[in-house]
């Protein structure tokens, strides 16, 4: 069964930190690339990050440069997203996508990440 479990949402203060976790299995982790993305309420869903297979690319939307991180371990197939210095506004339900060459694509159940003010 293809599955991406996310882990480690949760409440922090503004100006804290999260760490999101997105492990995959049933499916080859080390032949997609994994993107971030968030949707807040009432809004739409926007990209938030991406790693490529390897890990050598990476991608981060212009309000998350300096403060996230995104990272991959294909030996856990695991994909981390590191977020440093919450703001409100970053309170949004965080999902991860797992994308292959050919668009097949798996996503996460999503995880609520909240930067309270």
């Amino acid at each position: 069964e293809v599955q991406l479990v996310q882990s480690g949402g949760g409440l922090v203060e503004a100006g804290g930190s999260l760490r999101l976790s997105c492990e995959a299995s049933g499916f080859a982790f080390d032949d997609y690339t994994i993107g971030w993305f968030r949707q807040a309420l009432g809004k739409e869903r926007e990209g938030v990050s991406c790693i490529s297979t390897s890990g050598l690319n990476i991608y981060y939307a212009d309000s998350m440069k300096g403060r996230f991180t995104i990272s991959r371990d294909n030996a856990k197939n695991t994909n981390y997203l590191q977020m440093e210095n919450l703001k409100p506004e970053d309170t949004a339900v965080y999902y991860c996508k797992a994308i292959e060459i050919n668009l097949k694509s798996h996503w996460g159940q999503g995880t609520q990440g909240t930067g309270s003010s």
